[in-house]
């Protein structure tokens, strides 16, 4: 058989289908390995892909204790920041599929990035959806720049003086830009677009003037802030109004329904984790997700818990990005 493939291929032609072969061979004999051999066998290491201090950081760190206990290994919290998300996303996508890395991510660097930036992974093939996490209220700020009194205002210094508002969020391609995105095509106002690397850097300059607005996930020290009066709330991105901030709109209520988004977190795994590691993760994700005082720091925080399925997150994903497919196809332009 060898002799006659020789005789119909050419020699690297062969070699390549040898290659591919045993690469072949050798993912499924990982696979079957990994399902053999008893889990885990070292640490688990957590990538945050966005900066320390963040709604998602503290989240990751509430998370690692009671896994480390529920395991019987330590889940060690690694961030790394950048570009909305696709830096720690890309060092997920090339990790050993051993459930022994994971990364807690928005689901935006999935379904936003990518339609508008070219990402360093597959978007639809590089990761598994291992569990959901939490849905986080997006929160719009005038900072000590801001001369307005609410939202409106935002809209009518934008159009009195184009460009010259600033708004920044935590970077291209991130919930906070598809706000802001939504509310310059369906207002037409002309606003510029200050990128971050992620939420902790950018309420820093936030709270010194160094722009105007600000959209970024709700927290409780952005609430304090805008108690001390440090910060003023404009806007929410939820399905109703915050408990801790009744008198402040949602956008859907201030006429900008589609950028009234909230932020889905969740834990992801590469591409090829075998289907029962997923499972037992989702298994022991979901139990601390049941811990009652956890409960109570998400409902604290202002986040809300999301539950089910591995399956479950993954058609949440779909969604998603099926929703801003269609949003792309109107206004492309304005995440330019």
């Amino acid at each position: 058989m060898k002799d006659r493939l020789s005789t119909l291929l050419p020699r690297r032609a062969v070699l390549r289908l040898g290659m591919a072969a045993s690469i072949g061979v050798t993912g499924l004999t990982c696979r079957a390995q990994a399902l053999s051999m008893p889990w885990p066998q070292r640490p688990l290491r957590l990538i945050v892909v966005y900066p320390p201090g963040g709604v998602s950081d503290l989240m990751a760190r509430a998370l690692a204790e009671p896994l480390s206990h529920a395991l019987g290994v330590p889940v060690l919290v690694d961030n790394r920041p950048g570009a909305g998300g696709s830096v720690g996303l890309d060092i997920l996508s090339r990790a050993a599929p051993d459930g022994h890395t994971l990364a807690l991510s928005a689901i935006s660097p999935l379904t936003l990035m990518p339609l508008i930036v070219r990402t360093p992974y597959d978007p639809m093939r590089a990761f598994v959806p291992v569990a959901g996490v939490m849905r986080t209220p997006v929160l719009v700020v005038g900072t000590p720049a801001f001369t307005g009194l609410d939202f409106g205002d935002v809209i009518a210094q934008a159009r009195e003086r184009p460009g010259a508002l600033r708004w920044a969020t935590s970077g291209v391609a991130t919930i906070g830009h598809l706000v802001l995105a939504q509310v310059r095509l369906q207002s037409g106002a002309a606003i510029t677009h200050i990128p971050y690397q992620g939420g902790g850097p950018q309420l820093n300059d936030a709270l010194s003037g160094q722009f105007e607005v600000l959209s970024t996930n709700l927290a409780s020290q952005q609430l304090q802030y805008i108690a001390a009066g440090r910060l003023r709330a404009l806007a929410v991105g939820a399905p109703v109004r915050v408990d801790a901030l009744p008198d402040v709109p949602t956008l859907a209520e201030l006429g900008f329904k589609s950028a009234n988004r909230d932020s889905l977190f969740g834990l992801f795994a590469p591409a090829g984790t075998p289907a029962a590691l997923v499972q037992r993760l989702n298994a022991e994700v979901e139990a601390v997700l049941q811990d009652q005082t956890l409960r109570q720091r998400l409902r604290d925080a202002y986040n809300l818990p999301f539950t089910g399925s591995s399956d479950d997150f993954a058609r949440e994903i779909a969604r998603d990005r099926q929703r801003n497919r269609a949003l792309m196809e109107k206004g492309r332009a304005q995440f330019e």
